[in-house]
């Protein structure tokens, strides 16, 4: 079975025009990777536990800070691999410059026999709907037409 994640896509309104937060991911597989490579901050859901609590819980880790409330949903996507994704969508703001995650420890070099930490995130970004068109996955692109949708229809 396909794994399942909850993760929280962040708007915030610039004049007339609207920007969506995204993360890089953290570590070696990452680093030279830039189009295609962003994504919402996301998190795996372990049986039992409700998508929206898990989709803050991630929020907070990967960007070390809280998204807020009220969680709108986005609905389900499914990516490239298999993974499903409950997207849910808040109006916030969050200092770029000032984001803490968490770290995850891996094998590096491939084969070294030596650990190394990274973060699980290194960098997040407020990018305009074109360019987190060209930043985030594709499999995560019709996240962005849903919350444009969505706007559209206050």
């Amino acid at each position: 079975m396909p794994a399942l994640s909850a993760g929280i896509l962040m708007y915030r309104r610039t004049g007339k025009t609207m920007e969506v937060l995204l993360v890089h991911p953290g570590g070696p597989f990452w680093r030279n990777k830039d189009r295609g490579a962003w994504s919402i901050p996301k998190g795996e859901i372990e049986p039992g536990e409700d998508p929206a609590d898990v989709a803050q819980r991630e929020f907070r880790e990967e960007l070390g800070s809280t998204a807020g409330q009220p969680l709108r949903t986005l609905g389900e996507i499914r990516q490239r691999g298999g993974k499903r994704v409950i997207a849910f969508a808040i109006e916030g703001t969050l200092d770029v410059c000032a984001i803490s995650s968490n770290k995850f420890e891996m094998e590096w070099p491939p084969k070294s026999g030596r650990r190394q930490s990274f973060p699980e995130v290194d960098r997040a970004e407020w990018f305009d709907p074109t360019r987190a068109r060209q930043k985030i996955l594709a499999s995560q692109q019709p996240l962005l037409d849903r919350i444009q949708e969505a706007r559209a229809a206050r």
